[in-house]
């Protein structure tokens, strides 16, 4: 383990919930607790998965600088050719609860409490599977395959990145070790709902999770 990284294995319990969904639209909703990294006077930057595939071992969680999360500029789009999206990005932040905000119906979300994508570390973007209206942003995303592309553009560039795999988690078993644990590489992780609702609560079961690395 890097020293300049801060190993949270034990503070894992108190930094992050369990994955929950919001009844009806079915978006995932990531519960991050911060209380115990700020008391420890860390940033609040949660870092890093390696780009392994589901089901590989990962390290442990750990805590990146402000300034690597940083390094590249705001993010402004997203496009995924293979499922047809190409939607402006919205930043997502913390709701004083410390629950994770969530974009609206229609709009693809980046947790800006993270790197940015293209920066060193995991870079998360969310969107609803379904919405008010039917179909949302990332209502296909679990037909994403290895090899796809993935771009974001940014105010400074833009990134490109690959897919390597995609796994669908039972929504009380999301895998914080497979998408936060250590990593200098840019990576990406694309999050939604996942598996067949329940016809009668409109609750989706799983969360379809999707893996990509920077395109080399």
């Amino acid at each position: 383990m890097r020293p300049s990284t801060v190993t949270l294995r034990h503070q894992v319990q108190l930094a992050l919930s369990a994955a929950v969904f919001l009844v009806g639209i079915g978006i995932v909703l990531l519960v991050f607790f911060l209380a115990g990294l700020s008391r420890s006077g860390s940033p609040g930057i949660l870092g890093s998965p390696a780009a392994v595939a589901p089901g590989a071992a990962a390290d442990p969680v750990v805590l990146r600088s402000p300034e690597a999360a940083r390094a590249v500029g705001l993010p402004t789009e997203v496009v995924i050719p293979a499922i047809g999206v190409r939607e402006r990005l919205h930043p997502v932040g913390l709701k004083p609860d410390g629950a994770m905000q969530t974009p609206a119906s229609g709009d693809a979300g980046w947790f800006s409490r993270g790197p940015r994508p293209g920066a060193p570390g995991p870079a998360v973007v969310l969107a609803h599977v379904h919405g008010r209206y039917g179909d949302d942003v990332f209502t296909r995303l679990h037909e994403l395959r290895a090899g796809d592309r993935v771009t974001v553009r940014r105010t400074d560039g833009t990134s490109t990145f690959v897919v390597t795999g995609q796994e669908l988690v039972a929504k009380e078993a999301l895998p914080y070790d497979r998408i936060w644990n250590d990593t200098d590489d840019p990576v990406l992780r694309l999050i939604t709902c996942g598996g067949t609702p329940d016809p009668a609560t409109g609750r989706y079961p799983a969360n379809t999770i999707v893996y990509a690395r920077l395109a080399r």
